[in-house]
């Protein structure tokens, strides 16, 4: 199985991040610009929070908050559940369905070196699967 350094060895290490005192609607120009669904939330250096979709959703547009006015920090997910580069990719699905997220940054030795996505974890495992009915049909095909 896949770790999580493959996938972003496959896909890139960009991430993009925000202060937590910036507002939420910097937040969401970054999300439509680069077309994402979460942006990490830092404080320097270090990992505080996450704002998806889902928090825009779940926390702005129910309370009827001016995104214009209110700070990411108020609004973010605080408990940011987090990988290494050296987790499998079943790890993080499982991770991801079990506490309903669609998104994991990656974190090692402390600092943030990339994130992942519900997409990214299913493309990877296709990919798996599909490796592993090929080679299947390989053994299949050798014995006849």
């Amino acid at each position: 199985m896949n770790t999580v350094a493959q996938i972003l060895k496959a896909k890139g290490k960009s991430v993009w991040t925000i202060s937590k005192d910036a507002l939420v609607a910097d937040a969401l120009k970054i999300l439509a610009e680069h077309k994402v669904g979460s942006v990490v939330v830092m404080n320097g250096d270090s990992l505080v929070g996450i704002f998806t979709e889902r928090d825009f959703a779940h926390k702005m547009g129910v309370q009827a908050k001016n995104p214009s006015q209110t700070k990411i920090e108020e609004v973010m997910t605080h408990e940011v559940i987090t990988v290494t580069s050296k987790q499998s990719v079943t790890v993080c699905m499982a991770l991801m369905t079990e506490h309903h997220i669609r998104h994991l940054p990656v974190v090692d030795g402390g600092r943030l070196v990339g994130i992942i996505s519900i997409g990214d974890v299913v493309k990877d495992m296709i990919g798996e699967l599909q490796f592993m009915v090929v080679q299947l049909e390989k053994y299949i095909q050798g014995l006849r």
